[in-house]
C-alpha cells in the first residue's frame, strides 16, 4: 500500500510517469522501507495507464467484492453460513467484552490513574 500511496502522491504532485527513484525520494521522506521488488511491479503495471480509469476501476472491483462478502458481522450469514456459525460469532464478540471488562477492573484495583 505503500508504494501505491507514494505514487499516487508524486501523480497528485504533478509527475506524470513517476521512475522508481521518485517513490523511492518519497518513501525516505517518511521513513518507510523500500521494496524495490513492490516498486518495479507497481510501475509495470501501470505504466501507460491513465490513473483515474484505474481508481474507477478498483472502486468497481472493491464494490463488487463488497457486495459479495457483506458488512462486518454479517459476512457469515452473507456468505451461506448456518445460524449455528452466526450464533458462534456473537458469542466470540461476548467474550472478548468480558475480557475487556476484567481488563478494566484490574486496572481499578490498582486505584491507578493518569492524571494522578
Amino acid at each position: 500500500m505503500k508504494v501505491i500511496a507514494a505514487y499516487l502522491l508524486a501523480k497528485l504532485g504533478g509527475n506524470n510517469d513517476p521512475s522508481s527513484d521518485d517513490l523511492k525520494k518519497i518513501l525516505n521522506s517518511v521513513g518507510a522501507e523500500i521494496d524495490e521488488v513492490k516498486i518495479e511491479l507497481l510501475l509495470s503495471q501501470v505504466k501507460g495507464k491513465d490513473i483515474t480509469e484505474l481508481i474507477a476501476a478498483g472502486k468497481q472491483r472493491l464494490a463488487s467484492t463488497s457486495m459479495s462478502f457483506g458488512c462486518g458481522g454479517t459476512a457469515v450469514v452473507a456468505n451461506g453460513a448456518t445460524d449455528n456459525a452466526a450464533g458462534q460469532v456473537v458469542v466470540e464478540e461476548k467474550k472478548e467484552e468480558k475480557k475487556g471488562d476484567k481488563e478494566e477492573s484490574d486496572e481499578e484495583d490498582f486505584n491507578f490513574s493518569l492524571f494522578d
